[in-house]
């Protein structure tokens, strides 16, 4: 266990603020805590509200700056490494282990990529973020102008995955294109699912393997929603093998469901090819596949018998 030296959240506050006291606000629109809980740091002076310390019975309004000020809290351990892929002036490319977050939160602060990355390249910024037990491939900028230019063309950068997957594919090609959103969730709050709702989704997924009771998949990512690629092969009646969370159709598990970010699924982003936005260099990056994720038979595009 690490213990962090604490964490200040901000927070800008959303239509649902008019009427609202500061209490009730917390207790509505963050749920990981009980209201005795949010109670006790309002008493103890965590919480300000536009640059005041807060008490539970003031009014809000939309617009005013609501922070959090958490103090220091033991951290569960995480993996302690990265491989270094690429490096240049402006862009650094990693290949992050399953297990570790990419960014701070679900109670993880110190213990993530970001800030190990930044221990040995200060100022480093993520461009996108892989989910904590998803394995593979993230890039940083190093510099303002590789942040703005590779944020602005992102859809352009090419991203593959393989993915493990429950049961026999009978396809050998699936695109993918259910929209994803927020639905209600009895003990979540909301969580992320296909949804008619949803913005417009697509993965194209092709069969490298076909084993005895699960599949091997190869997946390009044509947008970036959130659990796409587990929500896209659940939809398509094949959930991720281990997946905690999603099942057939894209929607998540009611019995015990667990975490978004819990363990127990194998997703690996191994491949990104884009052009480099200052160089024009045509930039091709892999990351080496877990054992479990590469195929095993001589012959991947074993028929259906």
């Amino acid at each position: 266990m690490t213990l962090n030296q604490g964490y200040r959240y901000r927070h800008i506050l959303g239509p649902n603020a008019t009427g609202q006291t500061t209490l009730s606000y917390l207790v509505t629109n963050f749920t990981h805590s009980t209201e005795d809980q949010w109670s006790d740091r309002l008493s103890a002076g965590e919480v300000e509200l536009d640059q005041r310390l807060a008490i539970a019975t003031e009014s809000l309004y939309p617009g005013m700056e609501l922070i959090w000020n958490r103090p220091g809290w033991l951290e569960q351990e995480t993996p302690q490494n990265f491989a270094l892929v690429y490096r240049d002036v402006d862009l650094l490319a990693v290949d992050k282990p399953s297990g570790l977050p990419t960014i701070p939160g679900g109670g993880y602060y110190l213990n993530t990529l970001l800030s190990m990355v930044q221990a040995q390249f200060p100022g480093a910024r993520p461009l996108h973020r892989l989910g904590r037990a998803t394995s593979g491939l993230v890039l940083f900028a190093l510099s303002n102008q590789m942040a703005s230019r590779l944020s602005q063309n992102w859809s352009k950068v090419q991203k593959q995955y393989r993915a493990l997957s429950c049961s026999v594919a009978s396809e050998e090609c699936y695109d993918i294109r259910s929209p994803i959103g927020k639905l209600e969730h009895p003990r979540l709050g909301t969580v992320y699912a296909a949804s008619e709702t949803g913005k417009p989704s697509r993965s194209v997924a092709r069969v490298l393997e076909r084993r005895p009771e699960s599949t091997l998949f190869e997946v390009d990512l044509h947008s970036g929603r959130p659990h796409q690629i587990r929500i896209h092969l659940a939809y398509i009646g094949h959930p991720l093998l281990g997946d905690p969370l999603y099942a057939s159709g894209g929607q998540p598990l009611l019995d015990q469901p667990g975490l978004p970010g819990d363990s127990g699924y194998w997703l690996h982003a191994n491949r990104l090819v884009f052009d480099h936005p200052i160089t024009g260099e045509r930039i091709e990056l892999d990351a080496p596949l877990p054992t479990s994720l590469r195929t095993q038979s001589l012959r991947p595009l074993l028929a259906l018998e």
